[in-house]
């Protein structure tokens, strides 16, 4: 049984789609991305898979039920952190997380009490008097305290510092070590590198790759960088060429060969070909597919 199982999901706000025939599986244990800008579907997904907005055709199953007429037992199981969160005015931090555990019906002081501690969280706080970094923490304790099989993660870094973003991590690592499921939704790229086994890359609504992380990488453009400069204006396979002060770098893919030449007739003084990073190869993938249907996500 997968952890999620998507398949032809398709669902529209009036005559806009949101997303259209989605067919993606999440394995349990795994730490996933799901990988696309503002306005890609993501959230459209997430919130179909908690049963918060009701699809237009196709299912979305979290551990083989779909929430909607199984809202408990799937929602016992994950752990949802959204974009933004909201809270109570008035209340402190303590109290927020008291509610949340209440509202699964258990006692979860120690682990709210723990993952405050590792998040540098004063439970004493009142949430109004929190910067939005905070807020976030507290969002991330309430979605973690319960120990769920499943987490959902909504562009869950935001407003974090550096440190608690890499304690974030160490913490989902934990997670997914133990065999906790943990779906990353982000635009964050570098996120997903780091981080995640595995990802999808949907565009407008659409799902455009679906692999490992190291396989979605792997292309065969370089990333080549030069001190000087060379005639490489219209010598195909080269792209994204950014220039600066002494060179530029841009990527190459293609045949060696005429690129070799261009440099040798050129004046460069140092000389480097890297692997593209994951951003590049996203913006590949944008840029490369098909223009398809504007989508929103809500």
């Amino acid at each position: 049984m997968y952890a999620i199982e998507i398949s032809k999901l398709t669902k529209y706000y009036g005559r806009t789609r949101g997303v259209l025939e989605l067919d993606l599986a999440v394995e349990p244990g795994e730490f996933f991305g799901f990988i696309g800008p503002n306005g890609a579907g993501k959230s459209t997904t997430i919130r179909t898979l908690l049963g918060l907005i009701r699809p237009t055709a196709g299912s979305a199953l979290v551990f083989g039920r779909e929430a909607r007429g199984h809202s408990r037992q799937v929602l016992d199981k994950v752990g949802y952190l959204p974009a933004e969160a909201a809270f109570y005015p008035g209340m402190r931090v303590r109290e927020v997380l008291a509610l949340s555990a209440r509202l699964r019906g258990r006692d979860l002081a120690p682990q709210g009490r723990a993952l405050c501690e590792r998040l540098q969280l004063d439970p004493e706080r009142r949430v109004e008097e929190l910067s939005f970094g905070n807020r976030k923490k507290v969002a991330i304790v309430c979605a973690l305290q319960s120990d769920p099989p499943l987490l959902i993660l909504d562009e869950p870094t935001s407003g974090l510092d550096p440190l608690m973003q890499r304690e974030f991590f160490d913490i989902l690592k934990e997670r997914s070590a133990r065999g906790d499921t943990v779906f990353l939704s982000s635009h964050v790229l570098s996120e997903v590198q780091r981080n995640c086994t595995r990802a999808a890359i949907i565009r407008k609504g659409r799902l455009i790759a679906c692999d490992t992380v190291e396989a979605l990488a792997r292309t065969n453009a370089r990333r080549v960088t030069i001190r000087g400069s060379a005639p490489l204006d219209g010598l195909p396979g080269v792209r994204n060429r950014v220039r600066g002060d002494g060179g530029e770098s841009f990527l190459y893919s293609g045949d060696m060969g005429p690129l070799l030449r261009a440099l040798a007739a050129g004046q460069i003084a140092d000389l480097s070909v890297s692997e593209p990073d994951l951003e590049e190869i996203f913006l590949h993938y944008y840029e490369t597919e098909g223009e398809g249907h504007d989508a929103v996500e809500a």
